[in-house]
């Protein structure tokens, strides 16, 4: 592996390590890897709170630094887009789906007034690979652009999904770098192709290119919905949840009360509506047999993890290597409602084999098969978020709250600790040009390139409490501003373009917590402080306009 001369925060992170001198001080840059889970909520792994099977996960967990306090952006493309570029979803054009609304902070599709962290780390001499899904771009026929597929976007190697969901035995727009394939043949499963892709990715880099670093993200689809899952992992939670949604929460929340997670006094949020008494119910059998393919979905995703991390350890690497695990959004209350219109337009009308695919959910069919196409729905996306309010959507910390682990065993002290330090997707790309000893460009390709929103996790890797800066939240109409202990929150009308045709600085249209007293939300405190409702909300709008979201689409999103 190439070497270089370290950065400032690598000396740090091997000041501490007791390292040698700084003066004479040479390591290699890290290998860096960034795994994002689907749709997944902040209790669904082991290590905080769930009864999910995930050594793999909780592995990483027990030899890195985990985050209490990391924010997503509430929905899939916003957050990739995010992620992979540094900025705030708008600024990089996805401020919403993949919706063309002629706004420069709603186009569907990556700008050229970014870039993405396989550009910037592939610059700066590292091999760089994607297995899994893309979606950050509305070109998804190959017969028009390709301009912002994986591959033009900084990626030596690529496969996976260009669009945001599908059936994990026949996924849709799959692609291995820039040529599309036909649907898989045998016993296909989309989250074991991803792995697959990314061990052999990682392989042919280190016979290719044994002195580079490498940077691979590592995108799977699970457990975002279609319930999709193996019968051999369904079959070890049969039972598990014949308890019910009420019994499981009250599980979770203990168990993250017991690891310092959350404290005694944040209470356990109620029932959100459309969430019925576990005993009232009716079909409890195909219930429960929706959260036990969901969680055959993680445990799957964990076993992939488990090996791609195995295969590091086995080849040297693991020492060495940076990885990051994080979620998209908070769990996806979306229930597939078997007339619906646009469930019948997402279902494959057949399986590969030929057979008729049952569209939604339909209590007369048990999800798992290729045959069927259904989600686990609002109560079993209440356990996933424990013990926060609201969901994937909304901004709330249910919706925008996913867990962060951080494991590199050379350069991070931590060994199976929390700390509470208050992150955002946009601080990723600075991470990872920090630790690789990259520069991020001010132009690139002739494109003058928005700065990075985002700081450096590094000094948090080393242990150190950087100071507090307020990070922000907008999607559909949803509104949020975090700064220290305070955030206020809006959540968006029917018509979420009416919120700014109004004065929105009073707290009538806001609420404010204390998170530090209430981090599940269930204390406003608006119309007690107004003073700082109104610094907070004209803090949220002058970071609205200079991040397009605003103007706002004059729209109402579907």
């Amino acid at each position: 592996m190439r070497l270089v001369r370290v950065t400032v925060p690598a000396v740090a992170l091997a000041a501490l390590l007791g390292a040698v001198p700084i003066e004479a001080a040479e390591a290699p840059r890290p290998n860096i890897v960034l795994v994002l889970a689907d749709d997944m909520g902040y209790s669904d792994v082991g290590w905080y709170g769930s009864e999910i099977r995930t050594p793999s996960i909780d592995g990483l967990a027990g030899g890195g630094l985990s985050f209490s306090r990391f924010y997503n952006t509430a929905r899939c493309c916003p957050t990739r887009a995010s992620l992979m570029t540094g900025l705030y979803p708008h600024q990089a054009g996805i401020g919403h789906m993949m919706d063309e609304t002629g706004l420069d902070g709603y186009s569907g599709d990556l700008n050229d007034r970014c870039v993405t962290i396989a550009e910037v780390l592939r610059s700066a001499g590292y091999g760089t690979y994607l297995s899994g899904k893309w979606h950050v771009t509305r070109h998804k026929n190959p017969d028009s652009s390709r301009h912002n597929w994986p591959r033009q976007r900084g990626f030596d190697r690529s496969y996976g999904m260009l669009t945001g969901a599908g059936s994990f035995y026949d996924p849709p727009t799959l692609t291995l770098d820039n040529r599309p394939l036909p649907s898989p043949e045998g016993d296909y499963y989309f989250t074991d192709a991803v792995t697959d892709h990314a061990v052999e990715f990682v392989q042919e880099h280190r016979r290719a290119r044994p002195d580079d670093p490498f940077f691979l993200y590592l995108a799977y689809t699970a457990p975002h919905w279609p319930l999709h899952a193996l019968a051999e992992d369904v079959a070890r939670y049969r039972g598990r949840y014949d308890q019910g949604w009420d019994s499981v929460r009250e599980e979770r929340y203990r168990r993250m009360i017991e690891k310092g997670l959350v404290r005694p006094e944040w209470r356990l949020t109620g029932r959100d509506d459309g969430v019925a008494s576990w005993d009232t119910v009716g079909h409890k059998e195909w219930q429960a047999r929706r959260m036990e393919v969901y969680a055959a979905q993680i445990d799957r995703m964990d076993q992939g993890i488990g090996r791609l991390v195995q295969m590091l350890e086995n080849g040297g690497l693991l020492d060495h290597t940076l990885i990051l695990f994080l979620a998209d959004n908070g769990a996806c209350a979306e229930e597939l409602t078997a007339d619906a219109e646009w469930v019948r337009n997402i279902t494959p009308e057949r399986t590969r084999a030929g057979q008729p695919v049952h569209p939604g959910n339909d209590p007369a069919v048990m999800p798992g098969p290729e045959w069927t196409y259904q989600s686990y729905g609002l109560p079993w996306a209440n356990v996933s978020n424990t013990p926060f309010r609201e969901y994937k959507h909304w901004v709330h910390e249910g919706g925008i709250s996913t867990p962060l682990i951080a494991h590199w065993p050379r350069g991070i002290p931590s060994r199976g600790e929390w700390t509470s330090q208050v992150g955002h997707l946009v601080d990723i790309m600075a991470t990872c040009v920090d630790v690789a000893g990259a520069r991020y460009p001010r132009a690139f390709r002739g494109n003058r390139i928005t700065p990075m929103e985002g700081t450096s996790l590094a000094p948090v890797l080393a242990g150190q409490s950087p100071a507090s800066r307020a990070v922000y939240f907008e999607h559909e109409g949803n509104r949020a501003v975090r700064l220290g202990r305070w955030k206020l929150v809006s959540r968006a009308d029917d018509d979420p373009f009416a919120w700014w045709q109004r004065d929105d600085l009073g707290p009538g249209n806001w609420e404010l917590f204390d998170l530090e007293a209430d981090r599940t939300e269930t204390n406003d405190l608006a119309s007690t402080r107004p003073d700082l409702v109104r610094s907070l909300a004209e803090l949220w709008h002058q970071w609205a306009l200079r991040t397009n979201v605003l103007p706002y689409p004059e729209k109402t999103w579907p």
